[in-house]
């Protein structure tokens, strides 16, 4: 077992921060361009948003095929494959020219983003001692934060100085660099045991996690909270661009160093875990989301920032613990379960601007977090029955 502060472990934990950064950094990095790209296009905010979402979506179906393949194949081997395919996929889309074509190379690009985020914590919790792991966890997190806050940044301010396209230029360097310290710091496997990779079986893990409480209840938390933090950003951006704010892509991008408390909450989430318990945590990091949905009504630009800030700590903090508790509380199949709360996760993401449309259309921003209060309340209520089935377990 890799122990924590060990050399291997900083190494390997480098290595998959840096990947996790650029992963996520192409996921997120067209959210800030939505309005450039709703004009660009002449496409209304619903339809420009799916250039954004499509690679969520994608990412989402993929991750269970990856976590099947990896518990037979292994990890590192099939990360690098897919590194590689995000890469290439990542300088397609400098070529693209039609709205169709930019679908189609974000499809193809969600899907070989899926192979990081379905076997990075399930290596994690195979080749690290219990202390390295919620550190490791922890450092992940908090990557995945730093990733969506560094493409969006690029994003805004290369479509101010130039053409929104130029960012995909530096990603696909990143994609190059992740390559590069994944094949030469992540450690071959030690703790994997291969199982033959047969359809039927992974589908039987799959049904089996789904059966266990203490797993589909955090799969819903992780799912539903996404749904609405993720989506609140594509429609704040829209507000921001219009009276009486009239920002720019780059200001717009700028909203997401809010992601940075996310980072600390990240950190944080083993901490709060201790004294609170992981349901209670995540209660916790709900009820700080809520707060922040409600400090942006104020229409005041500082007041707004004030309540992303605030939401991206409780958001981040109760996806650290849930991603913990999925990979502690997963008796077979770890990957299987892992990857299975990112299905929840991402699916959440890729239908919350359904789900949130309605209410933008209804009340405009206020509707937008009506609608966000609603299915906070709702997960809430989850976090309580998980932390009572738990209570009765023991």
């Amino acid at each position: 077992m890799i122990e924590y502060k060990s050399a291997t472990f900083y190494r390997s934990a480098f290595a998959l921060c840096l990947a996790a950064v650029a992963v996520f950094a192409n996921l997120h990095l067209l959210q800030p361009l939505l309005p450039e790209l709703s004009r660009h296009y002449s496409l209304s905010p619903l339809q420009v948003s799916w250039s954004y979402t499509i690679g969520t979506l994608c990412l989402g179906l993929s991750l269970l095929v990856y976590a099947s393949l990896s518990d037979a194949w292994g990890r590192k081997n099939l990360l690098l494959l897919t590194l590689a395919g995000m890469t290439l996929s990542t300088f397609m889309l400098t070529q693209v020219e039609s709205f169709a074509s930019l679908l189609f190379w974000r499809a193809i690009q969600g899907c070989f983003l899926g192979g990081l985020p379905a076997m990075a914590i399930a290596w994690m919790g195979e080749e690290y001692s219990k202390p390295a792991l919620v550190t490791a966890v922890g450092y992940y997190i908090s990557a995945n934060s730093l990733g969506g806050i560094s493409g969006r940044l690029l994003a805004g301010s290369l479509a101010d100085v130039g053409h929104w396209q130029w960012v995909f230029w530096p990603m696909t360097l990143l994609g190059v660099l992740s390559c590069y310290c994944i094949w030469r710091f992540l450690p071959q496997a030690t703790q994997f045991q291969p199982k033959p990779f047969r359809w039927r079986q992974a589908l039987q893990d799959q049904l089996f996690h789904l059966r266990q409480p203490l797993l589909f209840l955090t799969y819903l938390i992780g799912g539903l909270n996404f749904l609405v933090f993720l989506n609140q950003y594509t429609y704040i951006s829209f507000v921001l661009a219009m009276e009486p704010f009239h920002l720019s892509s780059s200001f717009i991008g700028l909203l997401f160093i809010t992601y940075l408390t996310g980072t600390l909450g990240s950190a944080l989430s083993a901490r709060i875990a201790a004294r609170l318990s992981a349901p209670g945590g995540m209660a916790l990091g709900i009820g700080v989301m809520v707060s922040g949905s409600l400090l942006t009504l104020w229409p005041q630009l500082s007041a707004i920032v004030a309540g992303f800030f605030i939401s991206a700590f409780g958001f981040f903090l109760c996806h650290a613990l849930a991603s913990s508790w999925v990979n502690q509380h997963a008796s077979r199949a770890k990957a299987s379960a892992s990857a299975l709360y990112l299905v929840f996760y991402y699916l959440g993401a890729s239908v919350g601007g359904l789900y949130l449309q309605p209410f933008w259309q209804w009340g405009n921003w206020p509707g937008v977090v009506a609608g966000s209060v609603l299915m906070y309340a709702a997960t809430l209520a989850l976090c309580f029955s998980l932390w009572r089935i738990k209570r009765q377990q023991c």
